[in-house]
C-alpha cells in the first residue's frame, strides 16, 4: 500500500466524529483509518454487488473509489440494486451512484468511468488504485478483470452470486491464487445462464457485496485475515457459510511460474454473446418497428413459463427451449420468426436450431431487457 502518502494523513474534526467508531476498535486504531483514507479502490460494475460495496467503502472513509459502469437504471435491476429507486429508471447508473455516495460521505473522492470495460482499457483503469473489486455479471468481464489484476499486481476482492448461492475470494495477491487458478478456461458460450435467466434471490447480492468490501477494507486497512486462498461458499437457503482451500496453480497460465497470458485477452466472443455466425439478431428498435408496420411475423418466447406469465410480448407464443425440438410442428414455416428470452442467450441458440431445421430465424438482441429499455 501506499505507506508514505499514509504518514502525512490526518484527520479533520468532521472526519474524527464520522470515523470514530472505526478509531475506538483496537485492530483498526486512527492508523488503520488513515490507510483507508490513503487507499484507493475501483469497484467495477455499480449492479447487484456494487451498490451495497460502493454504499459501505464510502461510509468508511476509502479516500477515492473509482466506478466502472456504462449501463442505465433498469426496472428489473430494483429488485437487488439498492443504490437505486424507481424516479431512476432509465438514469445512468453511474451518475445516481455517485450522488448516492455522496449523500453517504461528502468528505471521500468518487471517481466515474462511464466506460466499457475492455482489454485496451482494463489495465489503464486498474494500475490507478490500489485494490480492485469485481462486481460483474458475466465471465467476459470476470477474466479481464482478473488478468489485468494480476499483471498489475493489485489484489482482486472477487465475488459472485447464482439464484441463491454465492462465492467470495481474494486473488491475485503475491502468495495467493488467481481466478484462473479456480477456473482455467471461460466456458462456452451459452453454457452457464446469466442471471437475468437463471434469476437470484435479491438480498444475495447485497450479503455478497458486504462481505466484499469487508475484505477490502481488512485489506487497505491492514487488519484482520483476508480471504487469500480461501473461497467462500454461501447457501443462502440453509443458511450455510463454508469454505474450501484454494491453493495457487503452479501452472495457472497468468499468474503461474510460466505465464503464456501476460496482456489482457478480449473474451467477449468466447463467454458472453454467442459469435455472429451461430445467431442472427434483430434489434429492439427494428422488431418493434416491424411489429408497428403490420409485417408477418412469428414471435417465439423460449423462456419458461413463470417468466412468460410475467412480462412477454403482445402476441408471442411460448415454447420453452428444452421442449423447442420436439415442437417444431408447432411453428409456421411460411413466417419469418423472431425468437426472444430474458437477455438473449437462450433465443440465439434458439433461433440458429431453427435455421439448421429450415426455419426463417433470428433472435431478439439483449432479449426482454432490451425490449423493455
Amino acid at each position: 500500500m501506499r505507506a508514505a502518502k499514509i504518514e502525512l494523513v490526518d484527520f479533520t474534526p468532521d472526519e474524527r466524529r464520522r470515523y470514530g467508531r472505526h478509531m475506538v476498535i483496537p485492530e483498526v486504531g486512527e492508523e488503520g483509518q488513515r490507510r483507508l483514507k490513503a487507499g484507493s479502490v475501483l469497484v467495477v460494475g455499480a449492479g447487484g454487488l456494487g451498490s451495497p460495496t460502493l454504499l459501505y467503502l464510502a461510509a468508511a472513509g476509502v479516500g477515492r473509489i473509482g466506478i466502472v459502469e456504462f449501463d442505465q437504471v433498469d426496472e428489473s435491476n430494483l429488485q437487488r440494486q439498492i443504490l437505486y429507486g424507481t424516479a431512476d429508471i432509465g438514469r445512468r447508473k453511474i451518475d445516481v451512484a455517485r450522488a448516492r455516495m455522496r449523500e453517504v460521505n461528502p468528505l471521500v473522492e468518487i471517481v466515474p468511468h462511464a466506460v466499457r470495460l475492455d482489454a485496451s482499457n482494463v489495465i489503464d483503469l486498474v494500475s490507478r488504485y490500489d485494490l480492485v473489486i469485481d462486481g460483474t455479471d458475466n465471465f467476459a468481464a470476470r477474466y479481464l478483470v482478473n488478468d489485468a489484476c494480476v499483471i498489475t499486481r493489485r489484489p482482486n476482492v472477487y465475488g459472485s452470486v447464482f439464484r441463491f448461492e454465492g462465492q467470495v475470494s481474494v486473488f491475485a495477491t503475491a502468495d495467493g491464487p488467481c481466478y484462473r487458478c479456480l477456473h482455467p478456461e471461460p466456458p462456452p458460450p451459452g453454457v452457464i445462464p446469466g442471471c437475468s435467466e437463471a434469476g437470484v434471490l435479491g438480498v444475495l447480492p447485497g450479503l455478497v457485496g458486504t462481505i466484499q468490501a469487508t475484505e477490502a477494507l481488512k485489506i487497505i486497512g491492514g487488519f484482520g485475515d483476508p480471504l487469500i486462498g480461501r473461497l467462500l461458499l454461501i447457501d443462502a437457503l440453509g443458511p450455510r457459510f463454508r469454505e474450501i482451500r484454494l491453493p495457487k496453480d503452479p501452472g495457472c497460465p497468468v499468474c503461474g511460474t510460466s505465464p503464456t497470458i501476460t496482456t489482457p485477452i478480449e473474451y467477449t466472443l468466447l463467454c458472453g454473446d454467442l459469435p455472429t455466425e451461430a445467431a442472427s439478431e434483430i434489434t429492439a428498435a427494428d422488431l418493434r418497428q416491424k411489429l408497428a408496420s403490420g409485417q408477418p411475423l412469428f414471435l417465439l418466447d423460449v423462456r419458461e413459463p413463470s417468466e412468460h406469465a410475467l412480462d412477454a410480448i403482445e402476441g408471442s407464443r411460448l415454447i420453452p427451449l428444452g421442449q423447442l425440438g420436439s415442437r417444431l410442428g408447432e411453428l409456421p414455416s411460411d413466417l419469418p420468426i423472431a425468437t426472444y428470452c430474458a437477455a438473449g442467450m437462450r433465443s440465439a441458440k434458439a433461433a440458429k436450431m431453427l435455421r439448421d431445421k429450415g426455419f426463417q430465424a433470428v433472435s431478439l438482441k439483449g432479449g426482454m431487457a432490451a425490449w423493455r429499455h
